[in-house]
């Protein structure tokens, strides 16, 4: 029997299409494709943003300036990331075989809000130039300070550094105390290898934390966090004592510590 066009469509059987139904689909696979699309641009909006983020961040780092250590020749610059000002900045020398040899450049940092509220508790009003007292006041105090050391010797060792805090350290301890605390003293460096090399531009942070507590990072690394009053005020000691380390450097903590009155 043969098929005929006729014959097939009558076998066909009759589809009803909703037209609501049709248009629910077509909406419904348009806003699923318009999702997928917002969702692609929010991403790659958020990447973006995130990009410029970046970037400012770089900037703004770039943007900090720079205070120049004559006598080092080292850099500074003048606020740290955690917001720690610039205070002074000086020279260690070290007489070795009877020559002064320049061993680091250091910037003094401060938290200059903290300092001001000590100032004026313990000194109130601003003397006329720079007192015993004021130094003191800060070398008791816990407030954050950091003092950054730039390696310019260029044949110095861990061993070599160790044993100039050991010096400088035990002197003034027995300064402060009468006595001396080797054990102590050797708990700022200790983590650290005698036979580590620092190259010129090495980097060493010396941190006082609030608490009373004394963080050392030698190249982005830290080596040491040992929570002693004694050692918190031996290390400020060095800097802001009787005999410092750099005594320009001292003064210039001083005419600064005047000027947060």
């Amino acid at each position: 029997m043969s098929t005929t066009v006729e014959n097939v469509v009558a076998k066909t059987p009759d589809v009803e299409i909703d037209p609501k139904s049709a248009a629910e689909k077509v909406t419904n696979g348009a806003a699923k494709e318009g999702s997928h699309e917002n969702g692609t641009k929010a991403t790659a909006g958020a990447e973006e943003e995130a990009k410029q983020e970046n970037v400012q961040e770089q900037v703004v780092k770039k943007e900090v300036p720079l205070q120049l250590e004559p006598k080092s020749g080292v850099s500074f610059a003048v606020e740290l990331d955690d917001g720690k000002q610039l205070f002074a900045a000086g020279l260690r020398k070290k007489s070795m075989f009877g020559v002064g040899i320049k061993v680091y450049g250091f910037g003094m940092y401060t938290d200059n809000e903290k300092m001001k509220e000590v100032m004026k508790s313990k000194i109130g009003k601003c003397p006329t130039k720079p007192t015993k007292e004021m130094y003191q006041a800060v070398i008791d105090s816990d407030f954050g300070m950091t003092v950054k050391m730039v390696i310019v010797y260029t044949s110095l060792t861990m061993s070599m550094v160790k044993k100039s805090f050991d010096e400088g350290l035990g002197a003034a301890i027995k300064k402060l105390t009468g006595g001396k605390n080797d054990e102590l003293i050797k708990k700022l460096l200790g983590e650290a290898s005698d036979d580590m090399k620092l190259p010129k531009d090495s980097v060493i942070e010396i941190t006082r934390l609030p608490g009373y507590t004394l963080q050392t990072t030698v190249m982005g690394k830290v080596v040491s966090k040992v929570e002693s009053e004694l050692l918190c005020r031996a290390y400020c000691y060095l800097y802001l004592g009787e005999d410092p380390l750099d005594k320009e450097a001292k003064e210039k903590f001083g005419t600064s510590l005047l000027s947060l009155f």
